[in-house]
């Protein structure tokens, strides 16, 4: 893992207002339609980090329907439009590490800052034989109450 002063991309987007689970689920999937319309096989968007590799978006929706919490559901589909962009655009470096319960794996840790100030990560899974990167998980900082002052 790497150590040091962690890197954050100042996004230009806000995170997905609302707090209904069907008025937040009908936005990201209306973002998400228009990634899909540009794949033929498997969604996905090209990272500026990791020069314009393809970073697979299907895992991302098995480990968000995963979780119980619904109101982390709510909480973690906001901040996928920035997360997006942070895919898409950032080429400051993440936190990597190995993943410590397969070895064959690699995860990346980025750190963004949403239009309004709140601090998120996004999760990025490389498999190491294949070299293939997935979107893993997005997710605010621990308190998404308290803004960060990141301007």
């Amino acid at each position: 893992m790497k150590r040091g002063k962690i890197k954050i991309y100042k996004a230009k987007t806000k995170k997905i207002p609302g707090s209904g689970f069907r008025e937040v689920n009908r936005k990201i999937h209306d973002i998400f339609a228009k990634i899909k319309i540009k794949s033929k096989r498997r969604p996905y968007v090209r990272s500026a980090y990791f020069k314009k590799d393809k970073i697979f978006l299907e895992l991302f929706w098995k480990h968000l329907y995963e979780k119980e919490n619904f109101r982390d559901k709510i909480r973690r589909m906001k901040y996928f439009e920035v997360a997006m962009e942070l895919i898409q655009k950032s080429r400051l470096e993440p936190v990597s590490a190995d993943n410590p319960n397969k070895p064959g794996e690699i995860l990346h840790k980025f750190s963004g800052v949403t239009k309004d100030g709140e601090l998120f990560y996004v999760q990025i899974k490389e498999e190491k034989s294949s070299g293939r990167k997935w979107l893993m998980s997005v997710f605010p900082a621990k308190s998404s109450k308290t803004k960060r002052t990141f301007r």
